[in-house]
């Protein structure tokens, strides 16, 4: 202990490196590489003393004289491996570390697989089913414990990494809890031995869940890194404990009532101060979602959502990221902030007092304002108001979406009734909002598919005529600036009678099928261009050369386009009516 002390004291006179090395007992690096390459704070140096203090405490409890007393052949080898144990924790580990991390995994794996083994041979659980329960607590360890080999030597694991992880902290705790238990029936164990391994379970459930499952709990947090490890060092000094007291004989005599009040004080203080070094102060930020956190990938809409879930939406979006662009939102506000802000903007009269808002918040782009689908999900009675199609849920969204396919597919009607086609359709079809050529009667499983339709696209326009031709594909444009016209289709065994009365264009052209198809394309589950229905294979003869014969026209009810396909050799143009 005074060694220790002065080491500390020795460190606070010559600089942080020697300071890290005597409290923490590795090398400068492992926190200057990774935590405080800039020397350490106020906090931290206090932090570090305090260390000291208690680890110098701890380690006067580790380092006691075993007690006197007969041994067995097993007990004796299972007091030597919990001795290993504790060397390996206080000294082994460095040297250990700068081996392949396969051999520190084996070497846990060994050492802790015949200390289970003799946990449950020397200790006296007076009970088959608690020797059979911490058997099965000791087998989860151990397979945590080998999943890590394997993960460490590339040959497939028992179970995936976080499962493996998940299942070695549990069965960490269990296998504690149960040998503490196993003392306490056998009875040779002190009361200080037991509060240890109390401590020492405790230790586990509330620190290294936290660090497992999160992550990045204390990453970068010097002061909470020191302060764990010295509560850590509390299952040592239960391993030493039990190392100790191993003979039956001479078993130390129950605690006076001041030191039990004294024990119950630092139960109390492990259980508490690791949950209170978490908790934030509210001006700090708190930072649930950022633009790259796993949850934020998912964007269900609104009407998805529960009330307390749509926060969190909102946070996705105010820092997202998608597509290189810049958060609407800097890191450096909390949660509640964001959230503030997003109901600010709601009220927002127009896009300059939104600039404004988002110029105050320290947004990057704060001309681009802030669009109401994202906005709902903090002010839902101001946005649906407005957009009430943005409060829907995505079921809700897709049978809108249906029943606007299906009203303005029923518009459209058969412009030839008369005139039935082996196979034929009538949709509306959706054209691109912002300008579009036109849609494709074209072979999709050809192997130039791609490159037959954007030489159509770009012979389009050459003679006026709204109709390109390549190979297996022809595009045909539409005569006025629309979102939408009504599309008849029909596949014919012959060549029909021309029909030209009534229509602005008729145009035939040649086209190619190489696979036996030929269609026209439909709209995707989630794309807003294309037919409204199903549209079917127009070579009906299957692979070969075909006619197509398109009539356009515009009435009173927007333009209409008629599609005739039916096999025929001629490569020739034909423009019968323009």
């Amino acid at each position: 202990m005074g060694l220790l002390l002065a080491a500390a004291v020795a460190g606070l006179v010559l600089g942080d490196a020697w300071l890290w090395v005597a409290v923490e007992w590795s090398p400068p690096n492992h926190a200057r590489s990774f935590y405080a390459g800039d020397g350490f704070g106020t906090s931290t140096t206090v932090v570090l003393l305090v260390a000291a203090l208690v680890k110098a405490a701890l380690l006067w409890l580790i380092v006691r004289a075993p007690a006197p007393g007969p041994l067995d052949r097993r007990e004796k080898a299972l007091r030597r491996l919990l001795y290993l144990a504790v060397v390996y924790t206080l000294v082994l580990w460095y040297p250990v570390a700068l081996l392949p991390d396969a051999v520190d995994a084996a070497f846990q794996l060994a050492l802790w697989t015949a200390i289970s083994v003799l946990y449950l041979l020397v200790i006296r659980w007076r009970s088959r089913m608690l020797r059979a329960a911490a058997g099965a607590m000791f087998a989860v360890e151990l397979a945590g414990m080998a999943n890590q080999l394997l993960d460490e030597l590339d040959l497939p694991e028992l179970g995936p990494g976080g499962v493996a992880e998940l299942a070695l902290v549990v069965g960490g705790v269990a296998a504690t809890v149960i040998t503490v238990v196993g003392q306490r029936r056998d009875g040779r164990w002190s009361r200080g031995t037991l509060v240890a391994g109390w401590l020492s379970a405790g230790f586990y459930v509330l620190v290294i869940p936290l660090n497992v499952l999160i992550g990045t709990t204390f990453s970068g947090n010097l002061a909470m890194l020191v302060v764990i490890d010295a509560v850590g060092l509390v299952s040592t000094v239960w391993i030493a404990a039990t190392a100790r007291e191993m003979p039956a004989e001479g078993r130390p005599a129950g605690l006076p009532p001041a030191r039990l009040r004294v024990i119950r004080v630092a139960v109390a203080a492990v259980a508490v101060l690791p949950v209170i070094a978490l908790i934030h102060p509210e001006q700090s930020p708190r930072l649930t979602y950022t633009g790259w956190s796993m949850d934020c990938y998912d964007r269900p809409g609104f009407g998805d959502l529960k009330p307390s879930e749509r926060d969190a939406a909102f946070l996705c979006r105010a820092r997202s990221t998608d597509g290189g662009i810049w958060p609407m939102f800097p890191d450096s506000l909390s949660d509640q902030e964001v959230l503030a802000y997003g109901r600010t903007l709601c009220r927002a009269k127009d896009r300059a007092e939104q600039e404004a808002i988002l110029t105050r918040a320290g947004s990057a782009r704060p001309a681009w304002g802030a669009d109401p689908w994202d906005l709902v999900y903090v002010c839902p009675e101001i946005i649906g108001a407005t957009h009430p199609d943005l409060l829907r849920s995505t079921a809700e969204t897709e049978a809108a979406n249906a029943a606007y396919i299906a009203e303005q597919n029923a518009r459209c009607r058969d412009p030839w009734p008369r005139t039935k086609g082996v196979v034929q359709a009538t949709a509306n079809y959706f054209l691109f909002a912002d300008g579009d050529f036109g849609y494709l009667v074209h072979d999709p499983e050809a192997e130039a598919a791609d490159k037959a339709a954007e030489q159509a696209t770009d012979r389009a326009y050459d003679d006026n005529s709204l109709i390109g031709v390549a190979d297996s594909a022809v595009l045909i444009g539409h005569i006025e600036d629309v979102i939408e016209l009504c599309l008849t289709v029909k596949a014919l065994r012959t060549a029909p009678p021309r029909r030209t009365a009534g229509w602005d264009l008729v145009t035939e052209v040649p086209i190619v099928s190489r696979t036996g198809r030929l269609t026209v394309p439909e709209m995707g589950e989630r794309g807003d261009v294309g037919a409204g229905a199903p549209m079917p294979n127009l070579a009906i003869t299957g692979k070969g050369r075909y006619r197509l014969r398109a009539y356009v026209r515009v009435g009173d009810a927007g333009e209409e386009h008629l599609v005739v396909v039916f096999p025929g050799a001629s490569r020739q143009r034909l423009r019968l009516k323009s």
